[in-house]
């Protein structure tokens, strides 16, 4: 449920020069915390607070069965604003996100070798200007830790923000690319989506470009 005046409250804070994006907001049918009507109603309010502002749109989807996505159409959101945050879906899913124009958001489940075996599979057909990578912190504490830095799992298991290169590592693994390649390529990415400035660094560009197929 939501309070009174909620979303006069998050106009306000998305107005701040500090604010980058509307989200983590959308559509979850599978917890179903509320029921799916007024995650609807609080979805499109959001949307349309994002395209209003002329804000990145940071989007949560789980079994909305094309709920989230007619929702993002008729928002009025443009495409290069939304990202589909911790991708997990199917084929037909990743292919429907990217023909809409969206970026694509991979979390540490590609790194889970009991889970990610499907994203692993799918995690080449993301075009490069469309990946973006992240951590869902503190969840999905990638579990590559040994092949990545020959260390264990962290007691706890909670995720961090620090763990971000092990997130890159696994995707670089799938996409048969390099660690550095994504690196780069996703932090240029995440400056463009979020506005957030420059791109990479000479270094990091030249490691990109020699990657690049």
């Amino acid at each position: 449920s939501v309070a009174p005046g909620w979303l006069d409250d998050i106009a306000a804070i998305a107005r701040s020069p500090k604010a980058v994006a509307i989200g983590e907001t959308g559509l979850d049918f599978y917890r179903n915390h509320s029921p799916a009507a007024q995650q609807e109603m609080v979805f499109r309010a959001q949307a349309k607070l994002a395209a209003a502002l002329d804000l990145p749109l940071f989007v949560h989807d789980r079994d909305s069965n094309g709920a989230t996505a007619r929702v993002l159409a008729a928002s009025g959101v443009p495409p290069a604003n939304v990202v589909i945050h911790c991708f997990t879906g199917t084929r037909q899913d990743l292919d429907a996100w990217l023909e809409a124009g969206y970026y694509i958001g991979i979390t540490g489940w590609i790194c889970d070798e009991r889970r990610g075996g499907a994203l692993r599979k799918l995690a080449p057909r993301i075009p490069q200007d469309r990946l973006l990578i992240e951590t869902d912190a503190p969840f999905l504490l990638p579990r590559n830790f040994k092949a990545v830095q020959d260390a264990p799992t962290p007691k706890g298991r909670r995720n961090e923000p620090a763990f971000l290169p092990l997130v890159a590592a696994g995707v670089a693994a799938a996409r048969g690319e390099a660690p550095e390649c994504i690196a780069a390529l996703s932090s240029d990415n995440a400056r463009r989506f979020f506005r957030l400035g420059p791109k990479t660094t000479d270094a990091a560009a030249q490691a990109l470009a020699a990657a690049r197929p």
